[in-house]
């Protein structure tokens, strides 16, 4: 680097300084090449605006310095060449925070910095004058001097606009070739401002599109994967290999199954049905049976009282005719034996219906079982959100026990959750406010997530007027609390407001109405941001 002497106009004359030839030092950690056509390239630019002892030229309000910083690794390229008054005497770098000293030469705010750090006297490398720091002051002139110049666009040869040097920040935040880096997550390609609009909407593979089934938003890189795989509206064949595509979440299976169960009940019904009508025609024939079998030992008892008085009367022909009486009786015998068999056979049947109906009335228990738990799907929430309908407001109010919602989930393997509401209030809000908490529930799928809980939660008591003045409170859970911690047992202690609204704005308000029909509703929302579903 070759040296050489320059004159610069200074505010208090001409003065001769020594100047390395084609650069100037803007800071102490970056040079600036000063080229004979105005071209300057800023490798590093970093100054504090304030230099400590310094005082102000004028009482006008300091302005924030931060060109330097935009001017980092950026070639700058004055439209008329720079004159040598902004030019640093002596570390020869562009005078961009300027100071003057008492004997009126302007330096940058590092030399003077360094000139005050040092200790003792100071004395000025032009004129050899001590620089003293109340002497010392920033010198607004020149920087408005200098921030007035003409400068090109740092993004030239693509962008032709001329500004002035104090309005080049401002330009670059509009300039259509200015370098930008996508701010889609996870992408980190660089596009002219110009390009990035196209990009992120039709380009970008990190950009989000919404899955067409659940609505819920991807990326375009993990779309397809999560309809293949995850999503719970693609419909998939049905696992019993028949012909039907069905849900993924398999809740039409569940319906399926329950006319499976339907169907076999109703066949079993009618088969109870057709044992009842055996039984009963098996009691009409016992019945006939037995009458058969008493008039047979009526007929027997008259046959016997004939035989004696024939014994009697005829001797010989009666010993003649007792064959034949003898085969009579035995053919009675049979009978009788006929309808005692027939009277097991009943026992028999009968114990079969009992067992009959035994099943019938377990298999009429699962049903019931399986329609509550269909109702409870039907209602359950996946999504972080539930809307809770309150009926009966007023007597349950006066009965002041606590209600308990229906559990929701953040998503099908997510936090199990519900809302506890005590109408008359509890706690500090005993008889005067609505209190409103959230429970943390034992749900299937703990094991798999992260504790403590952490996610934002918000509790709305829902305006019915239309005018939708509701009323909120959320809550970020504290991590060192049980209620937030893996549940133990079937629910945590819960947590909320118990002062949330209190009863004479719940039930006069002004705006709004929140008691109609002598119901009310209540909505939670769990921040489900940061949470992957398993």
């Amino acid at each position: 680097m070759q040296e050489g002497n320059e004159k610069v106009q200074g505010r208090t004359g001409e003065r001769t300084r020594m100047v390395p030839a084609g650069w100037a030092r803007v800071t102490p950690a970056g040079w600036t090449k000063v080229v004979p056509t105005g071209l300057t390239r800023v490798f590093m630019a970093t100054e504090e605006n304030k230099c400590p002892g310094f005082i102000r030229q004028n009482s006008e309000p300091e302005r924030s310095w931060e060109l330097e910083s935009v001017l980092t690794n950026r070639k700058l390229r004055f439209v008329a060449k720079l004159e040598q008054q902004f030019v640093c005497p002596s570390c020869s770098g562009i005078v961009l925070n300027p100071h003057q000293t008492g004997c009126g030469h302007i330096f940058c705010a590092h030399c003077i910095r360094a000139y005050i750090d040092k200790g003792g006297i100071s004395k000025c490398p032009l004129d050899s004058i001590s620089i003293k720091p109340e002497e010392i002051f920033q010198d607004n002139c020149c920087k408005r001097e200098l921030l007035n110049l003409e400068v090109y666009c740092t993004n030239a040869p693509d962008c032709t606009q001329k500004v002035t040097l104090c309005n080049l920040q401002d330009h670059l935040k509009a300039c259509q070739y200015e370098q930008l880096i996508c701010s889609n997550s996870g992408c980190i390609e660089i596009l002219l401002r110009k390009n990035l609009s196209e990009h992120q909407r039709n380009v970008c593979s990190f950009r989000l599109e919404s899955c067409q089934h659940c609505r819920q938003s991807y990326t375009v890189s993990q779309l397809l994967d999560h309809q293949k795989t995850s999503c719970p509206e693609v419909e998939v064949p049905c696992s019993n290999k028949c012909q039907q595509m069905i849900k993924r979440h398999k809740v039409e299976q569940l319906q399926q199954d329950m006319l499976i169960q339907q169907g076999a009940l109703k066949d079993k019904s009618l088969l109870v049905n057709s044992l009842d009508r055996d039984v009963t025609l098996c009691d009409s024939t016992l019945t006939t049976l037995q009458r058969s079998v008493e008039e047979q030992r009526v007929h027997i008892s008259s046959v016997q009282r004939e035989l004696r008085d024939l014994r009697d009367v005829l001797g010989s022909e009666l010993n003649e005719e007792l064959p034949s009486l003898r085969a009579s009786l035995d053919s009675l015998r049979q009978q009788v034996a006929v309808a005692e068999s027939l009277r097991e056979h009943l026992g028999v049947l009968e114990q079969t219906c009992q067992r009959h109906t035994r099943l019938l009335d377990i298999h009429v228990e699962q049903l019931q079982c399986n329609e509550q738990r269909f109702r409870q799907l039907e209602s359950t929430s996946y999504n972080g959100k539930l809307i809770w309908k309150v009926r009966d407001y007023w007597r349950r109010k006066e009965a002041a026990a606590p209600l308990n919602s229906t559990p929701f989930y953040t998503s099908h393997s997510g936090y199990k959750l519900s809302v506890r509401a005590y109408l008359g209030g509890d706690s500090s809000g005993r008889g005067t406010h609505l209190s409103l908490y959230v429970t943390i529930m034992r749900g299937d799928f703990d094991s798999l997530l992260p504790w403590p809980f952490r996610q934002n939660i918000t509790l709305t008591l829902l305006d019915q007027s239309g005018s939708r003045n509701h009323v909120t409170s959320a809550f970020s859970p504290d991590a060192g609390s049980d209620s937030f911690r893996r549940p133990t047992s079937d629910t945590n202690v819960a947590t909320g407001f118990p002062r949330f609204i209190s009863h004479s704005d719940l039930e006069t308000p002004r705006n709004a109405v929140y008691v109609r029909d002598d119901t009310l509703f209540i909505k939670v929302k769990v921040d489900t941001t940061g949470l992957d579903d398993l």
